[in-house]
């Protein structure tokens, strides 16, 4: 479950020092049966902000839970205004040298799969395939009354014409696509029912405070079980959605290599943490493995 996030982590216990080598992860991807775990740091250097990195923006902004939108239509007003106008942001992202590195290592057969907590699709933009959704999708709306999916693209042409004249500036976009504005601002936004049966329409992604369908979770604990190493890419493992992977993996003892700038909940289970930034790093690996990325996605 994604819980209501904690505006900060801080260490309770001595964590064991990052390193800027990142020879076991090359050593591991070489070895291949790689499984992936990234979280929203591998999207940065796209433009999407972190939750809890320097600078990351939990610091000024609490996502939205899923009890809250649940709750009322002002609630939902405000979150289907802001994340209106930040999907727009998040549809012009493309993927970074961090994705197109994860990509290239599911090329050439060093990885089993990926699980991704991000909910911005650039892994898929990338050309990985294989790609488990923890949190869901930004590119998908789901119905809570009759379960029906749809398209994004498809609300969002609907939203505009009914708000043509919708055109705030925000303060930031965070990385659920929320944009920051006041409630000035989307006072006036209409939000729009299900055309299948009127229904309350929601981001097919798990909100804080939602559960991780089971199913999901359990297929993700196949992926675990079947590797032969865990790689964590930009994840602080803050919470347990991901962090719970990481455990099981240490449990079976299969290593587990983190890389990310900052100390992570799960450092105490890992064999290594590269602390360096995810696209510079990642290439770094490509060439050391003899692979070539592209410079565009």
């Amino acid at each position: 479950m994604r819980m209501r996030p904690t505006l900060s982590w801080t260490p309770t216990e001595d964590l064991p020092p990052g390193t800027t080598d990142p020879g076991p992860v090359v050593e591991a991807l070489g070895r291949g049966g790689v499984l992936v775990l990234s979280g929203a740091g591998i999207s940065t250097e796209s433009g999407i902000p972190d939750y809890r990195g320097e600078g990351g923006s939990l610091s000024r902004h609490t996502p939205m839970t899923y009890q809250e939108f649940t709750a009322g239509a002002r609630a939902r007003r405000r979150y289907w205004a802001r994340s209106h106008l930040g999907w727009r942001t998040f549809g012009r992202a493309e993927p970074n040298a961090g994705h197109r590195a994860v990509a290239a290592f599911g090329r050439h057969g060093l990885l089993t799969g990926v699980i991704t907590q991000n909910v911005d699709g650039l892994h898929q933009a990338a050309g990985s395939e294989d790609v488990v959704e923890l949190h869901g999708s930004l590119e998908r709306v789901v119905c809570l009354s009759c379960g029906a999916r749809s398209a994004r693209r498809e609300l969002a042409r609907r939203l505009q014409e009914a708000n043509a004249d919708f055109a705030p500036v925000a303060a930031g976009i965070n990385p659920d696509g929320d944009a920051d504005l006041t409630d000035e601002q989307v006072r006036d936004f209409r939000v729009l029912p299900c055309v299948r049966c009127g229904g309350i329409l929601k981001p097919d992604v798990v909100f804080f405070g939602e559960a991780v369908p089971p199913e999901r979770v359990e297929h993700c604990r196949e992926l675990v079980h079947a590797a032969r190493s865990l790689l964590v890419l930009g994840s602080s493992l803050t919470v347990m959605s991901g962090l719970r992977f990481v455990r099981q993996a240490a449990r079976d003892g299969k290593p587990v290599l983190i890389v990310n700038r900052d100390v992570t909940r799960g450092d105490r289970h890992a064999v290594t943490r590269v602390a360096l930034p995810l696209g510079s790093s990642l290439t770094a690996v490509a060439h050391r493995l003899g692979l070539t990325l592209p410079s565009t996605g």
